[in-house]
């Protein structure tokens, strides 16, 4: 009778040939080497080390190109309330003042692009590029502007509502429009009796005030309320755009002016050159252009914008709190 044959847990059975007459099995355990066991260890180990190095520089890939939630880009916003809040009243007003002269080169190049292509249709298209000067000198250069700079501290005063914080926003608000409207207000002056500017180009600055002059209260404000949603969408974007940062600028700000979306401080600027050439009166300015456009800027801004993100992610804490 045969012997039983048994296998060795972890070997295997080399078959002979008169395996069919009853002989004897041979095993063989493949770590019968104490040598081949210690490579094989390695071997693995090695091929682990490299399968976790791929899964990590993979993961790291992902996180790279994935965008950041919504609720990371509110709390950058946030900070940056914080920053500017915390900024003193005399540098609020110099920077104020700097921005509203910048924010002139947005009435200026349009002017300038005008005095030199044919009137046509398509004319608007390439001379509302030049709107978007104004906003990269004064954004790039960490100006301060009214709608880019004071809408997103509200989101500090719906987070903490404390008459402490809302005197706070009153301050923030109130010295940068006022220096804003000043520097805008000189860039007229300077534009309209400097001697800057060629006679063709003055006389575009006038038709481009009376383009903003045109429309009734509530057109005016309509319109302020869509350039105010645009100019506090596109702060919205700006923490995590990094290189394209400049394109954000230009095709927010080119889709407002090219919109005829009326903007506090460049339409401000538009009209001022009216009055300083005495062709309007500073009351018809402020009340049919700067007014309206004021209320419609702050109603796109603070309550399309950042009144709804503020609602949304502040929910969105409350309920995992």
């Amino acid at each position: 009778m045969p012997k039983p044959r048994f296998l060795i847990p972890g070997g295997k059975r080399k078959c002979c040939k008169n395996e069919l007459s009853g002989a004897e099995d041979e095993f063989i355990h493949p770590l019968a080497n104490s040598s081949d066991e210690a490579t094989f260890g390695l071997m693995w180990e090695s091929d682990q080390k490299a399968k976790d190095q791929e899964h990590a520089e993979a993961m790291q890939e992902a996180d790279e190109r994935t965008a950041p939630p919504g609720k990371v880009v509110y709390h950058a916003i946030l900070n940056e309330a914080d920053f500017e809040l915390s900024r003193p009243s005399a540098a609020l007003a110099w920077s104020g003042l700097a921005a509203g002269l910048s924010m002139g080169f947005s009435v200026a190049t349009p002017a300038l692009l005008r005095s030199f292509l044919p009137e046509a249709e398509w004319t608007p298209l390439l001379s509302k590029l030049g709107y978007t000067i104004g906003f990269l000198i004064v954004i790039l250069g960490r100006q301060q502007l009214f709608t880019e700079n004071t809408l997103t501290p509200v989101l500090q005063l719906l987070k903490c509502k404390k008459l402490s914080v809302f005197w706070n926003v009153a301050r923030l608000w109130g010295i940068v429009l006022l220096a804003n409207l000043s520097g805008g207000f000189a860039f007229a002056w300077i534009a309209a009796h400097g001697d800057v500017f060629d006679p063709s180009v003055r006389e575009e600055f006038a038709k481009i005030g009376r383009e903003a002059m045109a429309h009734s209260f509530g057109v005016t404000m309509v319109r302020a309320v869509f350039a105010g949603w645009l100019i506090a969408m596109m702060v919205w974007l700006m923490p995590f755009a990094e290189v394209a940062r400049v394109w954000v600028i230009i095709i927010i700000s080119y889709v407002v002016g090219i919109g005829h979306f009326a903007h506090i401080i460049a339409g401000s600027i538009e009209s001022f050159y009216l009055v300083v050439t005495s062709e309007i009166s500073i009351w018809k300015s402020l009340g049919s252009f700067v007014i309206p456009t004021l209320l419609g800027n702050i109603v796109g801004g603070v309550a399309l914008v950042s009144a709804l993100a503020h609602a949304q992610f502040n929910r969105e804490e409350n309920a995992k709190n």
